[in-house]
């Protein structure tokens, strides 16, 4: 067997999570703290941008990001001028991920700072802390463990995806393919022992995700 369709994948989807996790810990958490602010304007519109892929399926959203990020797109066509290309690249992998994570990631971080106690955060206006500062350095640190899970959801989900990923990178061999577009193409070929294996590695570092969930769910309800 040639052990670089196990590695190349792999790496691959390794690298997508390490790019998105960065992009779920400022992102994913600015666009929390701003659906959590009951003043915010254009709440609603945001809430159903980033609610929008849990209930809208994942190849139909690829379809349109591809529409939009594609060289004839509205987005895409300004960015292909300066020869940047979104579609069919690494690019794509993390929007993708990205995309299907972000609902998973902000949606809970935003209950958890919603049901931060307001005497505190009252508390922390009067001491002079603006409420970036106070958003920062108080309530963040005190909900360290539900950001920590809602991390570690967001990323297993980037992790899994397909649809938007088949859309947007086009599944091509040693560049786009994820390990779950790896399983894909391997049962496609008839190749079960590799799609085997590649589900394998998949159900470890589900159980491990599932581990590390369980271990804080337990700490935090015994404090």
């Amino acid at each position: 067997m040639d052990y670089s369709t196990i590695f190349n994948p792999l790496f691959l989807s390794a690298k997508t999570v390490g790019v998105n996790l960065v992009l779920f810990l400022t992102i994913g958490v600015f666009l929390a703290f701003l659906l959590s602010k009951e003043n915010f304007r254009f709440k609603w519109l945001l809430n159903t941008i980033v609610t929008l892929p849990l209930i809208f399926p994942p190849i139909a959203i690829g379809f349109f990001l591809l529409l939009l990020l594609g060289r004839d797109g509205i987005i895409g066509g300004i960015f292909y001028k300066f020869d940047i290309s979104f579609i069919f690249s690494f690019s794509s992998l993390v929007i993708a991920g990205f995309i299907a994570g972000l609902p998973l990631m902000v949606k809970p971080l935003q209950s958890a700072i919603e049901q931060f106690p307001k005497n505190i955060v009252e508390a922390s206006y009067l001491s002079g802390k603006s409420k970036l500062r106070t958003f920062l350095f108080i309530i963040l640190p005190s909900i360290k463990k539900s950001l920590l899970a809602c991390l570690l959801i967001a990323c297993a989900r980037a992790l899994g995806e397909v649809g938007i990923t088949l859309m947007l990178g086009g599944n091509i061999i040693g560049k786009t393919d994820t390990i779950s577009l790896a399983i894909y193409n391997a049962v496609f070929d008839g190749d079960y022992n590799l799609a085997l294996i590649l589900s394998g590695i998949l159900i470890v570092i589900s159980l491990i995700f599932f581990i590390i969930l369980n271990f804080l769910q337990t700490k935090q309800n015994h404090i």
